[in-house]
C-alpha cells in the first residue's frame, strides 16, 4: 500500500453535484487520495447531501466558489507549499435542461474553458471533462466516439464546443468522459422524473402514458460505476506519462441498452399502474406543438404532486418533481456504444443494467430523506 504521500491530490469542480459528491465518497471511502478538495457554488447545507455524504463532502474540504469567475481561481487551485493537484475533475456546469443557451454559454462552457486555462498553466497531470452522451447525432444504433455529432440539447451544444475548445489548449493533460443517464440512490434528474410521474398517475388511478415509440433509446449508467470510471480513467491517464494525443473521449454507459419500453414496465411493475405509448398520431402532433404538449402533461402532475407531499407531511423543499422538462420530451435517442473504454482501459461494470431492484433502491433513498410520498 503507497504512502499518502504517493497517493494523487484530488479536486472536484462542482463537488456537490450529483455525480461530484458521490466521486468525492468513493475516493474517500477507498481511501485513494492524498487530498481531496471539493468546489461548489453552493453551499453544503443546501446541497440536500444524505447523511453518508457528510464525511466526504465536510466543511474542511470544501471551499465555496464559482469557478467560471477568474478571480476565484487562485483560491480554488492553490495549495500548500505551492503544490499542486494531480487530478482535476470538472463535474462542474449548468445541469439542469432548457435554459437560453447564453446560460449553458456562461456556466458550462465558460467553467470549462476558465478551468482548464488553469490546469494547463500549472501543468495538472490529468483533466477530467465530464460530458454527456446527447453530444451525437440521434440514432438507435449506439454511437460510437467516433460516430456523427449533433447535439440534441442547448446543453450537449455547449459541452461539445467545450470539449472541442478544450482539446486546443496548449499543455492541458485532457481526458473527455461522454456519459449516458445517471441515476442511483437520490437522484433528482431522468428516472426521478419518471418516478414523480407514476407516483401522481397511481394515485390518481390513471393510465401513464409515453410520448414517441417504446424502443426510444434512454441508456442509463448507475452513478456507482459512473465514478469508478471517472477513477478509473484518471489512473489510466497516468500509465502513460507522455501528453495522449488525440485527447482520449470515452463513452460511459451500461450494457443494458435501456428504452423508454424498460422505464415503462418498472413503473408499470412497481406502482400497479397502466403504461402505454402514444401512438403515431398523437406524436406527430406534439412533435409539432412540444411546448403545448409539455404544459399539459406538466398542469396535470404538479398540482397532485404538491397534494401527495402535504398529505405525507413533507414540508421542506425536496429536490424531486414530476417536471417534464422540454429538451428530454424529445423524439431523440440517446444511444452510446461504451465497449471502447472497456477495451482500451480494462474497466468493468458492476450494474450491467438497470433493473426493478435498483429503481426500488432508489424510492427506497427518497423515503429515507422523507422526500417521497
Amino acid at each position: 500500500m503507497s504512502s499518502d504521500q504517493e497517493k494523487p491530490a484530488v479536486l472536484i469542480i462542482g463537488g456537490l453535484g450529483y455525480t461530484g459528491r458521490h466521486l468525492a465518497k468513493y475516493i474517500h471511502d477507498n481511501k485513494l487520495a492524498s487530498e481531496i478538495r471539493i468546489v461548489d457554488k453552493h453551499l453544503p447545507e443546501l446541497a440536500w447531501l444524505a447523511p453518508e455524504f457528510k464525511e466526504a463532502c465536510s466543511r474542511e474540504r470544501f471551499i465555496q466558489a464559482d469557478a467560471a469567475q477568474e478571480k476565484s481561481l487562485p483560491r480554488i487551485f492553490d495549495r500548500e507549499g505551492g503544490a499542486q493537484f494531480d487530478f482535476v475533475f470538472n463535474c462542474g456546469g449548468e445541469t439542469r435542461f432548457s435554459h437560453e443557451e447564453r446560460v449553458y454559454e456562461l456556466r458550462s462552457y465558460g467553467l470549462s474553458l476558465a478551468v482548464g486555462r488553469e490546469a494547463a498553466k500549472r501543468k495538472i497531470k490529468c483533466f477530467v471533462e465530464l460530458s454527456t452522451g446527447m453530444v451525437y447525432k440521434p440514432d438507435s444504433t449506439p454511437s460510437k466516439e467516433t460516430d456523427k455529432l449533433k447535439p440534441w440539447s442547448n446543453l450537449a451544444k455547449w459541452k461539445l464546443k467545450a470539449e472541442d475548445d478544450l482539446a486546443k489548449l496548449d499543455g492541458l493533460n485532457l481526458m473527455v468522459m461522454r456519459i449516458a443517464h445517471t441515476y442511483g440512490p437520490y437522484t433528482s434528474k431522468f428516472l426521478s422524473t419518471a418516478l414523480c410521474m407514476a407516483r401522481v398517475y397511481q394515485s390518481k388511478g390513471k393510465e401513464m402514458r409515453f410520448l414517441w415509440k417504446e424502443d426510444l433509446r434512454t441508456n442509463t449508467v448507475h452513478i456507482d460505476d459512473a465514478v469508478r470510471a471517472l477513477w478509473h480513467g484518471a489512473e489510466w491517464y497516468m500509465k502513460e506519462p507522455s501528453s495522449r494525443k488525440p485527447v482520449p473521449i470515452f463513452n460511459v454507459v451500461d450494457h443494458g441498452n435501456t428504452s423508454q419500453k424498460n422505464v415503462a414496465q418498472f413503473m408499470h411493475d412497481i406502482f400497479k399502474i397502466e403504461t402505454g405509448f402514444h401512438g403515431t398520431l398523437i406524436s406527430a402532433f406534439a412533435r409539432l406543438n412540444l411546448d403545448h404538449v409539455v404544459d399539459e402533461v406538466n398542469d396535470e402532475t404538479l398540482d397532485p404532486w404538491a397534494e401527495l407531499q402535504q398529505a405525507a407531511g413533507i414540508s421542506q423543499s425536496t429536490p424531486l418533481s414530476p417536471f417534464m422538462e422540454k429538451e428530454l420530451l424529445r423524439d431523440a435517442d440517446l444511444s452510446l456504444d461504451g465497449s471502447a473504454f472497456e477495451k482500451v482501459t480494462g474497466f468493468k461494470y458492476q450494474h450491467e443494467k438497470l433493473t426493478r431492484e435498483s429503481v426500488e433502491e432508489v424510492i427506497e433513498s427518497y423515503k429515507r430523506m422523507n422526500w417521497w410520498p
